[in-house]
């Protein structure tokens, strides 16, 4: 978006402070006006890498290198008043975690016009972001809009993260967003010190994963011959087939480059509903006694689909073979299992499902579908992996410190099965936070994603200008005043809420544009909540926000985002005659 298209916002009279209005907040900020030392980046600027620094220096480089077109040479350790210098700190780490850094400019340090020094790499790396901050909105930029110095304002920042867990769920399996631009949004993260991409890359609107034992999940799960345009009750279509999938290589290059910027790619692999896209490409998947799967294509419009994966031993099998090429794909600890909206209808009327249920002692097909989890609960602890699952995996029962899951009889295999999930499996809790609350009192850890809080596919203001509306309007301030601890947990319980993670469900983002549209701002003030540390008093700042957001959408302008501006939808962002979903009222944020 060019700096015309907002509005005013690039136009604004410029603030002599503004390359200070770092985002998210740092814990502390010092300015020192007057401060002696040099503070200029120029033709004589080196770069001192220390052991552990290397991947932070190739990204200054590459990065700051094509904004400004200065070469930032090797430097070597010793006084250079020019340099940049990284460092990993012990007394950093010890006062701040892995992630945190001390960054200075201020003249405090002799030996280096820019010091920063992290706990460990991911703190340098961090650190390295806040210095392009500062070097203003044309650091953003692919190729130097000007020739020369550039200054630094005097300045010490010291900073960690409140969360370890700061992450966006992307859903490019309703509409796929191809390699370049999962890349892309892995630099937007990076850009706002968050350090998870959760990608939904199976649904029943499309598999995106190749799986080479399976390749016809992608031969056919991976292409719909239409599309709804808009809400399902809309009566328009997309008529133009849409599709695609990532190969395997195209995944070790997402989670390598996602790795070198200090964020963990978890994959989802949706079971047992949300599967009509798999069943499409294996009929024998589905609940073949009750359904004529061999008749059902990848579906074409959006809801809860009624068809879900058969309770059988041959179903485990697939899925275990599918998640064994997961597991070599993605090395996160946490692997997601979806575990969400899995209707038993199907499961009710199948003979197969209830001989299922009498064999393993179940009351109801609550109990088979968390069955269902508990196995890969199980089947991924054994690798050293842990699942995490919607809040749906809850059902059926959950485990507690001082009860032993309940035994409920012999899986397929011999196993014991139980009714609640291992210690290690972790819940996202995206329906309210009383998943969330239930988990963490029970000693999972926890992701707070509460759709009333912080689902970016809702619509962002009440007017009808917003392109197709969906769900609740959260505006830019509604989600910098989520709170991801709810207040009634216990110390010992509020521990377990690991971090929490803005969703982006695609089913109306037709291409990258739309869905920059759905998260910017609103990113921008999410990644302040996960990073920023609570101030006193616990009202955050929003007015102090807004300020600093005015250099941000300078930012913003200059990496090519297509937010939404402050005054609404621009006329080509809009959707005139296609409809939405809206719903009036929210519950309150905690």
């Amino acid at each position: 978006m060019s700096e015309i298209e907002t509005d005013g916002v690039a136009d604004a009279p410029t603030d002599p402070t503004a390359e200070t209005h770092l985002i998210p907040a740092p814990l502390v900020t010092e300015r020192r006006d007057g401060a002696p030392g040099l503070r200029t980046l120029d033709e004589r600027t080196t770069l001192d890498a220390g052991p552990g620094t290397e991947g932070a220096a190739r990204w200054l480089r590459a990065v700051l290198g094509a904004a400004t077109g200065l070469p930032f040479p090797d430097g070597g350790p010793g006084p250079d008043p020019y340099g940049i210098t990284l460092r990993i700190s012990a007394d950093v780490e010890r006062e701040h975690g892995p992630e945190g850094y001390r960054l200075s400019t201020d003249g405090s340090v002799a030996d280096a016009a820019v010091l920063i020094e992290g706990g460990g790499p991911a703190g340098v790396f961090w650190g390295a972001q806040t210095l392009r901050q500062l070097l203003g909105p044309d650091a953003y930029r692919k190729a130097p809009l000007r020739r020369g110095a550039r200054e630094l304002p005097p300045i010490t920042v010291e900073d960690a993260p409140r969360f370890g867990w700061r992450g966006l769920m992307l859903d490019v399996a309703r509409h796929f967003l191809p390699k370049d631009d999962v890349l892309r949004y892995l630099d937007l993260l990076a850009a706002h010190k968050l350090n998870v991409l959760h990608l939904h890359l199976t649904d029943d609107q499309g598999w995106r994963l190749e799986i080479k034992r399976r390749p016809k999940l992608t031969e056919i799960g991976a292409w719909r011959p239409r599309t709804k345009w808009g809400h399902r009750a809309s009566p328009l279509w997309n008529e133009t087939p849409h599709g695609g999938f990532y190969t395997q290589d195209d995944i070790r290059e997402i989670v390598a480059y996602a790795a070198e910027r200090h964020i963990t790619v978890v994959p989802e692999i949706d079971i047992p509903g949300h599967a009509q896209a798999a069943i499409a490409a294996h009929p024998e998947l589905g609940n073949t006694d009750v359904v004529d799967t061999a008749a059902l294509t990848v579906w074409d419009t959006w809801g809860v689909n009624p068809n879900v994966l058969a309770p059988t031993d041959d179903v485990l099998r697939f899925y275990e073979g599918v998640f064994e090429e997961v597991l070599d794909l993605f090395p996160s600890t946490f692997i997601h299992v979806g575990g969400d909206e899995c209707p038993k209808d199907q499961w009710k009327r199948s003979a197969t499902a209830q001989a299922r249920m009498k064999e393993l002692g179940l009351a109801d097909e609550d109990g088979l579908q968390s069955w269902f989890v508990r196995h890969f609960d199980r089947w991924l602890a054994d690798r050293g992996r842990r699942l995490i699952g919607w809040d749906e995996i809850l059902e059926g029962g959950s485990r507690t410190e001082d009860r032993e899951p309940t035994t409920l009889g012999l899986g397929p295999g011999g196993e014991t099965t139980t009714l609640g999930l291992g210690p290690g499996a972790a819940v996202s809790s995206w329906r309210g936070y009383a998943g969330g609350i239930t988990a963490a009192e029970a000693g999972h850890d926890v992701v707070m994603c509460p759709e009333q809080q912080v689902y970016l596919d809702h619509r962002q203001a009440p007017g009808d200008d917003e392109p197709m509306p969906i769900g609740y309007v959260r505006t830019l301030e509604d989600v910098y005043r989520f709170e991801p601890v709810p207040p009634s947990l216990s110390p010992e319980a509020a521990a377990h809420v690991i971090g929490a993670q803005a969703n982006v469900w695609t089913e109306v983002m037709e291409n990258r544009d739309r869905v920059d549209y759905q998260v910017f701002p609103r990113l921008a003030a999410f990644a302040e909540v996960a990073w920023s540390a609570l101030p006193v008093p616990v009202e955050r700042d929003f007015a102090d926000f807004e300020r600093r957001m005015t250099s941000h959408y300078r930012r913003l302008d200059a990496l090519g985002v297509a937010y939404r501006p402050p005054t609404g939808p621009a006329p080509w962002q809009r959707r005139p005659g296609v409809l939405g979903r809206p719903i009036e009222g929210a519950p309150p944020n905690v």
